[in-house]
């Protein structure tokens, strides 16, 4: 029989934190769950022997399994594969890195069982520095604003999903994943719960800023045509400079009004539609490269082997599925 829940972690070189995370979490599984559930931690190609112990886990537990990459695919490739090949009735996505306190799953699964498809987790507060806080807090305010669908403010991938909801995601395959903007898209029934994000228990963050700009860039591009739109409203502004000064030209011209004259002006109006057209060739290319992404039709993310699953050996996400087919 399917478990109750099935808990989906990412893990890229958390050695640190592992134990400690594992400690906190099966007890509050066993309380909430009555021991009906699964740990599927997806080990995103880590190098400081964290695959080693998260093995181990299985030994210890068989319902703590193992999926290892045969790279570091990211973050979000990392979440999809722990859906492809999570069972339970329910599937929470959280980070290995103690941020999501495992002590809030049972409000999580309280919410589910009064009838909740979606139940995610939103912050009301982040122990963080105030630079980073004050980014998360720009980028998901103009997220939403400009997205053709309703995001929740201040909620991250941390979340529980009924099996329904997940089958749907499991069945979308675009290689540009947004999951937090994806779950939002999907629909059903969905609620928030506030919690207080920790600060980092060991080790450092492994989302580097470049990292953090490419998740953005997945939000605004992969929800929104705005940017594109903004192209027209660029162009109109540039045009409507330009016909503005060779009016005011023409007029001191004619009526011998003095005005300056010079290089300064020309080179701005220049400038001004040079910027603006690189500006909007660069938006242009970020969504041409995400379709030139998506006809490669390459594999979101390429197992090396599993723990816990009963078999081994290398797969891809294009063959689970087939399988599932």
């Amino acid at each position: 029989m399917a478990p109750t829940l099935s808990v989906v972690l990412p893990v890229y070189n958390e050695r640190d934190n592992l134990d400690d995370l594992l400690a906190r979490l099966l007890p509050n599984l066993e309380e909430a769950t009555h021991g009906s559930f699964e740990i599927v931690f997806v080990d995103d190609g880590s190098q400081d022997g964290s695959a080693e112990i998260l093995d181990s886990f299985h030994a210890r537990d068989r319902r703590v399994k193992a999926i290892h990459l045969s790279r570091n695919f990211g973050h979000q490739a990392a979440l999809q594969a722990g859906l492809d090949r999570a069972t339970g009735k329910s599937v929470v996505m959280m980070d290995a890195d103690l941020q999501d306190p495992p002590e809030i799953l049972h409000q999580l699964l309280e919410r589910w069982r009064q009838g909740y498809d979606v139940v995610y987790a939103q912050r009301k507060n982040r122990k963080e520095g105030f630079l980073k806080r004050a980014g998360y807090a720009l980028f998901y305010r103009t997220m939403r604003a400009m997205a053709e669908i309703d995001i929740p403010l201040d909620a991250g991938d941390f979340c529980l999903l009924d099996r329904r909801v997940v089958d749907t995601l499991v069945s979308l395959r675009e290689r540009n994943r947004f999951l937090r903007g994806l779950r939002s898209w999907v629909g059903f029934k969905q609620i928030g719960v506030e919690y207080e994000r920790e600060s980092r228990h060991a080790g450092v963050p492994k989302y580097t800023l470049r990292k953090l700009v490419r998740l953005a860039l997945s939000g605004y591009i992969g929800f929104s045509a705005l940017p594109l739109r903004a192209a027209a409203g660029l162009g109109f502004l540039a045009a409507a400079t330009g016909f503005a000064l060779a009016g005011w030209a023409i007029v001191t011209k004619i009526l011998d009004i003095a005005s300056p004259r010079g290089w300064a002006s020309t080179l701005a109006v220049v400038l001004f539609v040079g910027g603006a057209q690189l500006f909007m060739l660069g938006v242009i290319g970020e969504y041409l490269s995400r379709v030139y992404d998506e006809v490669r039709q390459r594999p979101i993310y390429i197992v090396s082997s599993r723990v816990g699953f009963g078999e081994t050996g290398a797969s891809t996400a294009h063959l689970e599925k087939q399988k599932r087919a």
